[in-house]
């Protein structure tokens, strides 16, 4: 059976860390391990992740950094810390669970099943019999921008930003987290981006090939997010950064 560590990035979740849904979860008999980053939290997340780890320290780590660096950083160090325990697949998903655990399950068999495969990305695409609950706000301020981002990737991507993702361990994979991030929180376009640079005159299979978006069956928004509607600007420049960085004409 394939292993898989999957990092929870965590700044001030101590009122939405839901620690009862992952011992739930490792009970049910799943392998997957995870590693929680706190990032410099300033409330009592550290302690509810102290006392989470006791409860199974095999199953679940921490990462304690010192200071708040951001999603991308805090992902970046988890990932480098994960890679290094040596498992099949290193993940990383949202803290709220707005994606619930019981789609890593899923991740992991479709990447056992197709050894072709590098990535794959969770999908909100609300399709008869799936459960997508998103504020119509969010949804098309988020197609504006996902149509933005698969413009300046070249690549027919429908949602980079949903948190959960699933990556092979392999070499190719790990390279993509060596250096720190251009941007604080579009890691998720920035990986792709570095991706995508990665394979450029070489015989590699491109990324369309290489990264499969799965349509989750449940997703639902969590009160309390990190990201505000006032950060949607920002998203646009960071874009602009990652271009300028990765993608542009040399």
């Amino acid at each position: 059976m394939s292993s898989a560590i999957i990092i929870i990035p965590c700044y001030n979740e101590a009122k939405r860390l839901a620690s009862e849904e992952f011992v739930a979860f490792a009970c049910a008999g799943h392998p997957q391990r995870f590693l929680f980053v706190n990032d410099g939290s300033t409330d009592t997340t550290l302690q509810v992740l102290m006392t989470l780890r006791e409860s199974d320290p095999q199953r679940f780590l921490i990462h304690d950094l010192s200071r708040n660096s951001g999603k991308a950083e805090a992902v970046r160090q988890g990932a480098l810390r994960a890679f290094a325990a040596g498992p099949d697949y290193v993940g990383y998903w949202d803290a709220d669970l707005a994606t619930p655990l019981e789609a890593i399950p899923v991740f992991c068999e479709l990447l056992d099943s197709r050894p072709d495969l590098d990535m794959v990305f969770g999908a909100r695409v609300r399709l008869v019999g799936r459960i997508i609950e998103r504020s119509a706000l969010r949804h098309y301020l988020g197609r504006v921008f996902a149509t933005a981002t698969a413009l300046t990737l070249g690549l027919s991507i429908y949602d980079t930003q949903c948190g959960a993702k699933l990556l092979r361990a392999s070499p190719t994979i790990k390279a993509l987290f060596q250096q720190p991030f251009a941007t604080r929180w579009l890691l998720d376009i920035e990986i792709l981006a570095r991706f995508i640079q990665a394979r450029r005159g070489t015989n590699l299979r491109p990324a369309e090939e290489a990264i499969y978006e799965f349509p989750l069956y449940k997703w639902r928004h969590i009160a309390g997010s990190k990201v505000k509607a006032w950060d949607f600007p920002k998203a646009f420049f960071e874009l602009a950064v990652i271009y300028w960085h990765y993608l542009r004409p040399r």
